[in-house]
């Protein structure tokens, strides 16, 4: 079996520079039991009895399929419902208490992992939005918890943070052999639309533009560097007036001059 002290430092930088390149993400020297304790298994799957091997088979471009899988295995995928709520109080009372009858609304949720800020976003929208057409796009560069996304199916564990009056209309508690889960409604559901999108890349204009983009808690796994390529990738995206939001633990200060701060994490683009 392959322990940590099976991977050399040469193979785990191998593996840094590469989990860099693709996802912005920047493996601390801390994180190689974490690297050893996700992807040996899949060492496991092509009887490979090295890192070397599994690295040269992810370079050689002929399996996109296993570079993904080793993406979505060290990505981290930390999430709940109404996360950092006050983010969720100055959308329902700021942007949209603000904007009288507005013809569209769109949001973003740009780094959505298994989906809990989108539909979070979706209850507030549909709440508060009820004679305007809006949509939610919820995006991640992991393909795994898309899937999980798109189902909008939970454990109702996950239920903390959800106010009791938005559990009891957008959420179906699960009978018999759902017990003790639930699922979104459908009619919130089919408002909410999941992608894969590499924010390392520029994104596709087709994606549209949105009034508000969230973009949390990711910045904080990038270097600088890669903050302000993340940042420069999305602000296109959004509209003129339209608001970014990010992490409580984050900060645009050296990373972009392009959005005006309202409040310690929330800015406005001009």
């Amino acid at each position: 079996m392959l322990e940590p002290d099976n991977i050399t430092d040469h193979e785990f930088a191998l593996f840094q520079r590469l989990i860099y390149r693709i996802a912005g993400i920047s493996l601390s020297d801390a994180k190689k039991i974490l690297l050893v304790g996700r992807l040996t298994r899949r060492l496991r799957v092509y009887e490979f009895t090295s890192f070397t091997q599994y690295y040269r088979m992810l370079s050689s471009g002929e399996h996109p399929e296993e570079l993904q899988t080793m993406v979505d295995l060290l990505t981290t995928n930390e999430t709940c419902f109404f996360r950092e709520p006050k983010h969720f109080d100055f959308l329902r009372d700021e942007i949209i208490g603000k904007r009288k009858n507005p013809p569209s609304f769109r949001v973003w949720s740009a780094a959505s992992s298994s989906g809990e800020e989108a539909y979070s976003l979706a209850m507030v929208l549909a709440e508060h939005l009820p004679n305007t057409p809006w949509e939610i796009i919820g995006s991640d560069i992991c393909t795994q918890v898309l899937a999980k996304a798109a189902t909008g199916h939970y454990s109702l564990a996950r239920t903390e943070g959800i106010p009791p009056g938005y559990m009891t209309r957008y959420c179906l508690k699960g009978v018999r052999s759902h017990a003790g889960t639930f699922l979104i409604v459908p009619e919130l559901r089919k408002r909410v639309r999941f992608y894969q999108i590499n924010l390392m890349q520029p994104i596709d204009a087709g994606i549209g533009e949105f009034d508000v983009i969230f973009l949390r808690n990711v910045m904080i796994y990038f270097d600088p560097q890669t903050k302000k390529r993340v940042v420069s990738n999305l602000l296109p995206r959004l509209k003129a007036g339209g608001y970014l939001v990010i992490g409580h633990s984050e900060t645009l200060n050296g990373v972009s001059d392009r959005v005006e701060a309202v409040l310690p994490t929330i800015y406005r683009k001009p």
